[in-house]
């Protein structure tokens, strides 16, 4: 019945935007290259000794724990209390468990066992039982308090010992990062007790899903704090973001607001980390061998080696981040390195004046310094440029000062030199040198190793390629091309006009070579100038290599510099760059950004056909069908005009003072902005894909609605259509005060869904009851349905007389229909905190607190009278023309309040719902 409505170009038109759709989740959770991080392995057998905390707080806290992850003879050890070393706590995220951290625990375990112990680290964690606080919010005040009290309890563990820590670093996954910042907003919180803190993945700008107040009241606590605070926060930060494999949390939520009075905070993408260079998704970041690396490298380079902890020194916590995450330059950390190097010893020293130099070492018995004379070169190029491929952490390019061919001291320019995966390189710009007289390359003897170093100087402007970006709308049938053919080492390709979080383009390298026939190795870097997202492709040529350019963050309004794309080449080889817009990855990105604010849209879709069909009702006494009231009411100019001038008005005081008058919350429009979140647009796109995804669930809902009737006939005999229709049976007032007991004595969410379930068994109750009447009497042609329709609409109003025929209980299944379709949706957005009650159900048996609970004493009695509601009962109603009014207000505004936050959603829904329930009545 549902299908038989609908027009065929509707029905095309509805798959195209399936299509549509399928392209984008696909370039989101395929759209990427076989994960590249190494699967890090414990040596011995873990072991998780769980710590004695206090009696009261376990009586307070019944779910959580605190354990000392170690292994083999460590484990041993330390079941003997107190502890030695430098304590570290884990705090795993949304459903995450407190065994997470036996990956950094063991890579920190084998590092202080290469040193003999030296320094160790004692990592802890805290078992959350795995709570899902991504979607349920009233667990994480409760869950940063008892981190507090695990940091007294774990510093209490080392009293007595000769280097006490008084202070604890902290990792953080996901929410549990979160968690941890959280810690500076309680009053009795020492800010102190923190001496570093390690996110990763954690979304630090705006929850995920919005799906109850408590994660946005959250969050606003939160980042109003560390906001107006930041002058006080001496809190050493780092947040690690996943890449575009984390399509979890996208890597713009992980980004630590940036202010100019505070800078102790850094925020990097995976792909971005030195030593790491790969995207991992939200779960493999923990054990990311790579990752995990380079954060005990960092740890063990921030000990301090007179008080055996961590560092207090905030200037060498963020040297030695910086290291470790952002640049490094091929050698290890030093707090005060020696700008100035001796060139001393029984080595050669080699001129070599031309302007592009290699040399192949292999089996040296001397050391050879290479001297690169400056003054000639100055006159005709503007850089240098140097790289070698042995990536050993020694010093290997100096700057001498007025000397003629060598000198015994030298600048240490190596480190100015970046780490890549397969060489190390150093650009200069000479004129930021103008006392250097030489540039020395220093050659080590080597026995059996092989490693090439080149240099090159070169006008920036011959290097330095301006490639402007296709259009947005161009759907990659046009390209741009750059041909390097210069035979240089060194390309920056300028991507002009790429700055924004909606642009996708497939970059294609291919590569040409001739006279070598030993493997070459290429490497194109991205470097976005405004956030650190670098990634690298490293591709063998000659070769032809794809790749994907997208941002994470946008480009601020205050950055000028453009995205680069680096390309450090052969010189044997020749380069054709072609760049083109991918419309796949467009749609990729629409659903990364936007893809949580599809219930909203969906909801109003539905909301605007909801209203349709009310009108109808009041209008012609008949209810039209669910796809062809969709099909004429959901039109996204019924919506976004309102929401685009009420943007433009706020943008007046005036009107923004009356807005705030009157208690208005903030436009989600507005907080999109500010974020660079507008594609252009986007708002039609999701409209469309809400009314799409409206139209799909109905037919879905309709489907089920069949099919369980004909279960319900199958199962129990033929039922038979009301000759008495009550809308307040008997038993409907103890019904709905049990539900409401339910609701207040356990979780509002349950309640919601059993009463779903109850008025889902009155809609399947009525359409088994026509599919009887139809079977059993056929409909008499002589009687037209519109003339049966305008009789009932004469009839008198009282419900207790009127009689329900084949007609009437077909446009009432129609109404329910849509109804059953309305309410999955709140349902839906209700069930996080159903699942987390459930989950603590030992624990707790209330939920507290219930953020479903208000809209439960609402929905429930709505419900109860709608399962009972016919469309002959309320079509002569004096309310159903004020109630058909509602639903477009309330369309708009559940865009204009709820897609950024969706739990505002259902209450715009339960509105309408009411006035159709007090049709019945008056």
């Amino acid at each position: 019945m549902f299908l038989h409505s609908v027009n065929l170009c509707n029905l095309a038109f509805y798959v195209f935007m399936v299509l549509l759709a399928t392209l984008g989740l696909w370039d989101v959770f395929f759209g990427f290259h076989q994960i590249k991080c190494s699967m890090s392995y414990m040596f011995e057998y873990p072991e998780y000794q769980k710590i004695e905390l206090p009696k009261k707080l376990t009586k307070r806290y019944p779910a959580y724990e605190l354990y000392l992850y170690g292994e083999g003879s460590y484990a041993e050890e330390h079941k003997i209390l107190p502890l030695t070393g430098i304590p570290v706590l884990f705090l795993p995220g949304n459903a995450g468990s407190y065994k997470q951290v036996r990956s950094i625990g063991s890579i920190a375990l084998r590092k202080a066992e290469d040193i003999d112990f030296k320094y160790h680290f004692d990592f802890f964690s805290v078992n959350f039982n795995e709570e899902l606080v991504a979607l349920y919010g009233g667990s994480l005040q409760k869950q940063t308090k008892f981190v507090h009290e695990c940091i007294k309890a774990i510093l209490k563990l080392y009293k007595g010992q000769e280097f006490a820590p008084t202070s604890v670093a902290i990792i953080g996954h996901s929410m549990g990062g979160l968690v941890a910042r959280a810690l500076l907003t309680l009053k009795n919180f020492k800010q102190d007790l923190i001496n570093l803190l390690v996110t990763q993945a954690t979304p630090h700008v705006a929850p995920v899903m919005p799906l109850d107040r408590f994660i946005t009241e959250f969050y606003m606590t939160v980042n109003n704090y560390w906001i107006l605070n930041a002058q006080h926060i001496n809190l050493t930060t780092l947040s690690v973001a996943g890449g575009f494999r984390d399509y979890q949390v996208r890597s713009g939520l992980t980004f630590l607001p940036k202010l100019s009075h505070h800078t102790s905070a850094l925020s990097v993408v995976s792909s971005a980390v030195p030593k790491t260079w790969v995207s991992t998704d939200h779960l493999s970041i923990v054990w990311c061998k790579q990752l995990q690396l380079t954060t005990i490298r960092a740890f063990f380079d921030l000990i301090d080696a007179d008080t055996k902890q961590i560092t207090q020194k905030y200037k060498k916590k963020l040297s030695v981040l910086t290291h470790h995450f952002i640049r490094h330059p091929a050698k290890h950390f030093e707090e005060s390195p020696s700008i100035i190097a001796d060139l001393t010893g029984t080595s050669m020293w080699v001129p070599v004046k031309v302007s592009r130099w290699t040399y192949v070492a292999y089996n040296e018995s001397d050391k050879i310094y290479f001297t690169f004379p400056l003054a000639n070169h100055r006159k005709i190029y503007s850089h240098v440029y140097c790289q070698s491929t042995m990536l050993d952490s020694n010093s290997w390019i100096f700057g001498c000062v007025n000397s003629t061919s060598m000198c015994r001291q030298g600048v240490d320019l190596s480190w100015k030199a970046e780490l890549l995966p397969t060489i190390k390189s150093l650009t200069l710009r000479l004129q930021d040198y103008p006392y250097l007289s030489h540039i020395v390359v220093f050659v080590p003897s080597v026995h059996g190793s092989k490693f090439v170093v080149d240099c090159e100087f070169f006008k920036k402007e011959l290097r330095s390629i301006p490639l402007p970006v296709t259009h947005l709308f161009s759907f990659g049938l046009s390209s741009r091309k750059a041909i390097l053919n210069a035979n240089g080492l060194y390309y920056t390709l300028e991507l002009q006009n790429f700055a924004q979080i909606y642009q996708a383009f497939k970059v294609n390298v291919v590569s040409k070579c001739s006279g070598s026939k030993e493997e070459i190795t290429s490497i194109y870097k991205l470097h976005v100038p405004w956030s650190y997202e670098d990634s690298l492709t490293i591709a063998q040529v000659p070769s032809s290599t794809e790749i994907s350019l997208k941002l994470h963050v946008a480009q601020p309004d205050n950055v000028s510099h453009v995205a680069l794309l680096k390309m450090y080449t052969s010189s044997e080889c020749q380069y054709e760059v072609t760049i083109k817009t991918s419309f796949p990855q467009i749609l990729g990105q629409v659903v990364r950004f936007h893809g949580g604010a599809l219930p909203a849209y969906v909801v109003s879709s539905i909301l605007l056909a909801y209203g349709g069909q009310l009108y109808s009702l009041f209008s012609t006494g008949y209810c039209i069908e669910y796809s062809t009231i969709l099909d004429k009411e959901a039109k996204p100019y019924k919506v976004d005009p309102f929401v685009i001038m009420t943007k433009f008005l706020l943008g007046y005081k005036w009107f923004k003072d009356l807005w705030d008058a009157v208690l208005l919350p903030e436009l989600d429009a507005i907080f999109l902005t500010s974020q660079s979140m507008c594609f252009p647009l986007v708002s039609l796109i999701l409209f469309l894909f809400g009314t799409c995804t409206a139209y799909w669930t109905g037919l879905l809902s309709s489907t089920c609605v069949q099919l369980l009737s004909s279960l319900w006939l199958a199962l129990k005999r033929p039922a038979e259509l009301p000759k008495d229709i009550k809308v307040i049976s008997p038993d409907l007032p103890i019904m709905i005060v049990a539900f409401l007991i339910v609701s207040w004595t356990t979780c509002g969410a349950l309640a919601i869904l059993l009463s779903y379930l109850y008025y889902v068994f009155k809609v399947v109750h009525l359409q088994a009851s026509l599919m009887t009447f139809r079977n059993n009497q056929p409909v008499n042609p002589k009687h037209s349905r519109r003339s049966e329709k305008k009789s009932n609409h004469h009839k008198d109003s009282s419900v207790q007389s009127l009689r329900l025929s084949a007609n009437d209980a077909e446009d009432s299944l129609r109404m329910h229909g849509t109804v059953i379709n309305l309410l999955a949706w709140v349902v839906l957005l209700s069930m996080p905190s159903l699942i987390y009650w459930l989950k603590n159900l030992r624990y707790y048996f209330k939920l507290n607190p219930d953020p479903c609970k208000p809209l439960a004493f609402l929905l429930i009695p709505a419900m109860a009278i709608l399962g009972n509601t016919h469309t002959v009962s309320v079509k002569s109603s004096k309310l159903l023309k004020t109630a058909s009014q509602f639903p477009l207000p309330l369309a708009v505004g559940v865009i204009a309040f709820g897609s950024t936050h969706l739990y505002r959603v259902p209450c715009f829904v339960i509105i309408p719902l009411l006035f159709h329930a007090l049709c019945n009545f008056m």
